[in-house]
């Protein structure tokens, strides 16, 4: 019995390992990809920091001509595997939030409330094309000033491959993991394009938040379980309790 990562590449790879070193069965379905957007940095913005809320920003500016203007800035990341990317990228000076945007947005306030980032600060934003937090208005409101640039898009992959509806309408998939509202609709296209929707959606749903979890449960799966955080080991503890629960 597998378990089913949907997450984009390469990421999907990371909890893959992790997977299998926990003594499971992987299958990778990514059900969105990377398509990086064209933007300009501005050379004379004076920015003070950069904001970012995934990796695939990161991934997105690792070809931008400008992107060594950026490096010597603050980096404000989401969480630990964004900041671990951004110090990959380059970046020296890097703090990591709580996993979610109200953490990030919080992060950023309590910096400036210490007078370690000063009110009036440009800040530029590494985007998505699809937000599900207006995190660029939210620190406006607490007299940061921050530009949004977007810099990539999460593209849905046109179809699941045969091999996981077989899996699927044979039952030798154990459980699906979820790490974004995005790529849980994804997912559910996916499975009803391929005519496993029932099956698809009887296997337990891991979901790294509350929200995703919602897109799932409406969709009418009969077991949904959260992460306790948004962060990858979360998600497998989640799996761990909700397949220790069915086999009881």
């Amino acid at each position: 019995m597998a378990v089913l990562v949907t997450r984009p590449e390469p990421d999907n790879e990371t909890t893959a390992a992790a997977l299998r070193a926990m003594g499971r069965e992987v299958l990778l379905s990514p059900v969105l990809r990377l398509e990086p957007i064209a933007f300009e940095i501005e050379q004379d913005a004076n920015y003070g920091a950069v904001v970012v809320t995934s990796a695939n920003a990161l991934r997105a500016l690792a070809v931008h001509p400008g992107r060594e203007s950026l490096l010597k800035l603050a980096g404000f990341a989401v969480g630990d595997h964004t900041a671990n990317a951004a110090r990959q990228a380059g970046f020296q000076d890097v703090v990591a939030a709580g996993g979610d945007a109200a953490a990030l947005c919080e992060l950023i306030v309590e910096r400036v409330r210490a007078k370690r980032l000063t009110k009036g600060t440009r800040i530029l934003y590494l985007a998505a094309a699809d937000r599900s937090c207006d995190l660029a208005g939210k620190l406006e409101g607490h007299g940061l000033t921050v530009v949004t640039t977007t810099c990539y898009r999460m593209v849905p992959v046109a179809s699941l491959s045969r091999e996981v509806c077989d899996a699927f309408a044979s039952h030798r998939i154990s459980a699906v993991l979820h790490y974004s509202r995005r790529s849980a609709r994804a997912f559910l296209d996916g499975v009803r394009i391929g005519g496993v929707e029932i099956s698809a959606l009887a296997v337990p749903q891991c979901c790294i938040s509350g929200a995703v979890a919602a897109i799932l449960r409406d969709a009418g799966a009969s077991h949904v379980a959260e992460a306790s955080a948004p962060a990858e080991e979360a998600v497998l503890e989640a799996l761990d309790c909700a397949l220790r629960s069915l086999s009881q």
